[in-house]
């Protein structure tokens, strides 16, 4: 799964969310930190009545009705981070003890490395935001 300081880097970077089932998020709050939750439709599901929320639905262990998307910290799975490489990607290299993400662009190619795949992957779309930035 990727890192926190991650996702917290690539929404920096201007990476917009938009909720999808099966996606994975935490809440912007401190006492939050160690909660992941899952975009599902029957437990949290993408509402749109003024503002993007994420609506809390039937039981849960805690009260909580919907955050504001803004609240919430997407944490994109691996694929997703592959797919959003687009064009660019080149290869994901298993090396030891680390992962290494090759992309291209232009006549640039440049690899980044992290013991994570997904954090690996990040990196590297950090960098293509930057570029397009």
């Amino acid at each position: 799964m990727i890192s926190t300081e991650s996702a917290i880097a690539l929404r920096d970077a201007g990476l917009m969310w938009h909720p999808r089932s099966g996606d994975r998020f935490q809440l912007d709050e401190p006492e939050f930190d160690a909660d992941v939750f899952t975009v599902s439709e029957m437990t949290i599901e993408p509402r749109d009545p003024t503002g993007r929320i994420l609506a809390f639905n039937g039981t849960t262990e805690w009260a909580l009705d919907s955050v504001a998307l803004e609240d919430a910290l997407w944490l994109p799975h691996e694929s997703q981070l592959r797919e959003l490489l687009r064009g660019a990607f080149r290869a994901l290299r298993r090396l030891p003890d680390i992962y290494e993400v090759e992309i291209a662009v232009g006549d640039e190619t440049f690899a980044f490395q992290h013991p994570a795949p997904a954090d690996a992957y990040a990196l590297a779309l950090l960098e293509l935001l930057r570029r397009i930035a």
